[in-house]
C-alpha cells in the first residue's frame, strides 16, 4: 500500500513561488508539506551547477525550514483526487492528503517546429542551460542562441560564463518592438538587462532574426537564419532555441481548475482557483517572471492559511510586476512568419513520430490524436500540444492521469483513486 502523508497545506512545486507559498503559510502556524520532483528546492530558475542551489533559493529554503515546512524532494504528482495527490518517487508511491492545496508547478519552454529541430544538439534555450547545470561540458563549443524573450540574453550570459563561444543572439521580434520593450522596463529590470548585455559584450544581437532550419547528418552542423530578405547559414555545435514559456497547468486541469486563454490556471486576486481549497501561484497561473512568482507565492500562502490581511502590502507590487512582464511578452510575442517554417515532413510530435503534414488536415486536437496518436507519447502533448496551439489555434483537451510518465506499479497502486481510469482514452 502507498505510504500516506498529510498536512493542512500541501504545496506542489519547490521553485520561487512554491518556496514563498510554503514559508508564508507555515509562518501563519499551518502544517505545510512542500513537494518537488527535484532533490533540492529552487526550481529551474534557482538551480545552480553540480547539484547546488542559488543564494536566493537558499534564503527562502532557510526561511521555510525555520517556519517548520516539511520538504520532500524527488516526488512527482502523477494523479489526483479530491483531497489527495498520488506521488511517485524512487522508492515507490505516496499519497499526500491536503486540506488546502497550492499549485506552484511552474512553466516549460515553448518549442516551435522548424526543419531539423529534432536533430541532436538542437535544444531549447533553457533546456541547454539546464543540461550545462547538470554537467554537460560546453567550454569552447560554438553556440547559437535564438528564439524570443528575455531568457535568451540570460542563457547567453550563462553559457559564456561557462566557457561557450556564443556566436549570436537572434531575437525574432522586430527591432522596434525590442526597443519599445526595453524603454518601458522598470528601473530594476532595466539594470538587469544592462548587466546581461555587458556580460555578453562582443556577442552580436540581431533583432528581427530567426532560425529557418537546422541542418546536419547525424547531429547539428549548421543553422540557416533569416533577417528580412537576407538568408545565411552559420556553423555551430549547439542551437539553443526557445520562444518563451508556457504554463504547466496539467495538475490543475486534472483537479477541475478553469484555465485562462493563455492556458494558465485562472486565479482571483488572492491566487485562488475556480475550485474551492485550491490555489495557484507563479508561472502556472501565467508567465510573469521570478519576482511576480514569489510575490504571488506569498499571497497564496497567506490566503490559503486564512490570513488574507497579510496580503495587503503585496498585492499592488505583484500586479505591477505582472503588468510589466505581460507588456514585455506581448512586444516579444512570436511572429506570424514562424507558423510557415514547418514543412509537411517536419516532425510535430517527437514521441509518436507524427509530422506536421499528418496532423494539419484535422480540425482540432482531439481529431488529430484519434487519427495520428499525436500527443499520446511520453510527454503527453506538452511539446506538440503547445506547438499545435500556436500553429493552428487548437485548444488542448483536459489532462488525464497519469499526467507524467509513471511506472506500471504506480498505476496499479493508484487505481483506486477516483480520477484514475482503466479505460483507454485519447
Amino acid at each position: 500500500m502507498p505510504v500516506k502523508a498529510a498536512a493542512q497545506i500541501v504545496v506542489v512545486g519547490g521553485g520561487p513561488a512554491g518556496l514563498a507559498a510554503a514559508a508564508s503559510a507555515a509562518e501563519c502556524g499551518k502544517r505545510v508539506l512542500l513537494l518537488d520532483e527535484n532533490p533540492l528546492p529552487g526550481g529551474q530558475i534557482w538551480r545552480a551547477k553540480n547539484g547546488t542551489i542559488t543564494a536566493e533559493a537558499e534564503g527562502w529554503r532557510q526561511r521555510a525550514q525555520a517556519a517548520g515546512v516539511e520538504w520532500r524532494g524527488g516526488r512527482q504528482a502523477v494523479a489526483a483526487a479530491t483531497g489527495q495527490l498520488w506521488l511517485e518517487h524512487a522508492g515507490g508511491v505516496e499519497v499526500a492528503a491536503w486540506e488546502e492545496l497550492i499549485l506552484a508547478t511552474g512553466a516549460r519552454e515553448l518549442l516551435l517546429p522548424f526543419p531539423g529541430w529534432t536533430l541532436p544538439n538542437c535544444c531549447g534555450a533553457g533546456g541547454l542551460q539546464a543540461l550545462v547545470k547538470a554537467g554537460l561540458e560546453i567550454r569552447d563549443k560554438r553556440v547559437l542562441v535564438a528564439g524570443s524573450g528575455p531568457l535568451l540574453m540570460a542563457v547567453a550570459a550563462f553559457l559564456r560564463q561557462q566557457g561557450a563561444r556564443v556566436l549570436l543572439i537572434a531575437e525574432q521580434a522586430p527591432a522596434g518592438q525590442v526597443a519599445a520593450a526595453a524603454l518601458h522596463l522598470p528601473p530594476a529590470k532595466l539594470r538587469q538587462a544592462w548587466q546581461l548585455r555587458r556580460a555578453t559584450r562582443g556577442v552580436p544581437f540581431l533583432a528581427g532574426c530567426w532560425v529557418e532550419a537546422a541542418e546536419g547528418r547525424q547531429q547539428l552542423e549548421r543553422v540557416r537564419l533569416r533577417r528580412g530578405v537576407r538568408r545565411w547559414s552559420l556553423e555551430c555545435d549547439y542551437l539553443a532555441c526557445g520562444f518563451g514559456l508556457t504554463p504547466n497547468s496539467e495538475l490543475g486541469q486534472l483537479l477541475g481548475c478553469a484555465l485562462t486563454a493563455e492556458a494558465g490556471i485562472a486565479v482571483n486576486r488572492w491566487q485562488q482557483t475556480s475550485v474551492e481549497h485550491i490555489w495557484c501561484a507563479g508561472e502556472a497561473a501565467g508567465i510573469a517572471g521570478v519576482e511576480a512568482a514569489w510575490r504571488s507565492g506569498e499571497i497564496a500562502g497567506y490566503a490559503a492559511a486564512g490570513r488574507q490581511e497579510r496580503t495587503a502590502p503585496l498585492l499592488a507590487r505583484r500586479d505591477r510586476e505582472q503588468q510589466s512582464s505581460q507588456r514585455l511578452l506581448r512586444r516579444l510575442a512570436p511572429r506570424a512568419e514562424l507558423r510557415a517554417l514547418a514543412q509537411d515532413t517536419t516532425w510535430l510530435c517527437r514521441c509518436e513520430d507524427v509530422t506536421v503534414g499528418e496532423a494539419r488536415p484535422y480540425a482540432n486536437w482531439r481529431e488529430a490524436k484519434l487519427q495520428t496518436r499525436c500527443g499520446m507519447g511520453a510527454c503527453q502533448g506538452r511539446i506538440c500540444g503547445a506547438a499545435a496551439r500556436f500553429l493552428w489555434g487548437w485548444q488542448i483537451n483536459a489532462a488525464r492521469p497519469p499526467i507524467l510518465p509513471a511506472r506500471v506499479g504506480t498505476l496499479a497502486q493508484a487505481a483506486p483513486a477516483p480520477s484514475i481510469s482503466t479505460e483507454v482514452t485519447v
